[in-house]
C-alpha cells in the first residue's frame, strides 16, 4: 500500500463505527432517562435508603442488571437524580437571561417552576427530602457546587434591577427563597394540599389560578404590576 493511502473500505468502517457510536448513546439516553424517571418516584416515597434498586429497576420496566449497567451503585443513582432536578430548574432560570425586564423575568420564571411542580413533583420531594436531613447523602460541598454560582448571577441581576428603580428595595436571596419556597409548595404539598380540594389534584384551571395568583402575590410585593 503506497504512503499516505486509505482505502475507501476503512473510511467507511469509521462511518459505521460513528454510526455504532451515535445508536449506543442514544439508547443509553433513553434507558439513563427511564432509570432516573424511575428512581424519582421511588425515592420520592421510599427515601433514600428505604428505595431498592430492584423497585427501581421494576418501576422502569428493565432488569436490575441494566440498573446497575448504567449506574453502579443506588447513591450514584440518588446523586443522578437530584443532579437532573437541579439541571431542569437552571434551565427554569434561564428567563432571568431571556428579558431585561423583571415582569417578563420573574413572570416567566415562575411560571416555569409552577409547571415542574404540578408535572413533576417527585423530583421536589426527592431534592426537598434530602435537604430537610442535611444533605446526608448530597454533602454540602456538593449541595454549595450545585447553587452557589447560579445564585450570585441571579442576586446580581435582582441588584441590578433595584439600582435602577425598575423593582422596590428588597434582599434579593429573601425574594428567591420566597419563590422557591412558594412554587415548590405545590409539589412537596401536594397530597396536603388535595386534601383541602376535597381529595383530589388540582384541575388544569386551577393550576392555571394558582399560578397566576402566585405571580400576581409576588410581583405586587416588589412593586409590579403581573402581566398575567
Amino acid at each position: 500500500m503506497l504512503p499516505g493511502f486509505a482505502p475507501r473500505l476503512s473510511h467507511r468502517f469509521i462511518l459505521e463505527g460513528k454510526t455504532i457510536t451515535n445508536k449506543k448513546a442514544e439508547i443509553r439516553e433513553i434507558y439513563t432517562g427511564r432509570i432516573i424517571a424511575a428512581a424519582e418516584e421511588v425515592f420520592a416515597l421510599k427515601g433514600f435508603k428505604g428505595a431498592t434498586t430492584q423497585e427501581i429497576a421494576d418501576r422502569a420496566g428493565l432488569p436490575k442488571a441494566n440498573v446497575h449497567y448504567y449506574f453502579k451503585t443506588k447513591e450514584i443513582l440518588y446523586n443522578a437524580v437530584l443532579e437532573d432536578v437541579v439541571v431542569v430548574w437552571k434551565k427554569d432560570a434561564d428567563a432571568f437571561d431571556q428579558s431585561k425586564d423583571p415582569t417578563v423575568a420573574l413572570t416567566e420564571y415562575i411560571k416555569s417552576k409552577m409547571f415542574h411542580s404540578f408535572t413533576r413533583p417527585s423530583g421536589s420531594k426527592v431534592w426537598a427530602n434530602e435537604i430537610i436531613h442535611g444533605a446526608p447523602v448530597l454533602g454540602d460541598e456538593k449541595l454549595g457546587k450545585f447553587l452557589n454560582i447560579w445564585e450570585k448571577r441571579k442576586t446580581i441581576q435582582i441588584r441590578r434591577w433595584i439600582k435602577h428603580g425598575k423593582i422596590l428595595p428588597v434582599d434579593p436571596h429573601y425574594l428567591l427563597f420566597m419563590i422557591w419556597a412558594t412554587t415548590q409548595h405545590y409539589a412537596d404539598f401536594e397530597h396536603q394540599i388535595s386534601v383541602l380540594n376535597g381529595k383530589k389534584a388540582l384541575s388544569k384551571d386551577q393550576q392555571e389560578q394558582a399560578t397566576k395568583n402566585v405571580i400576581g402575590i409576588i410581583l405586587r410585593g416588589i412593586g409590579l404590576e403581573s402581566e398575567v
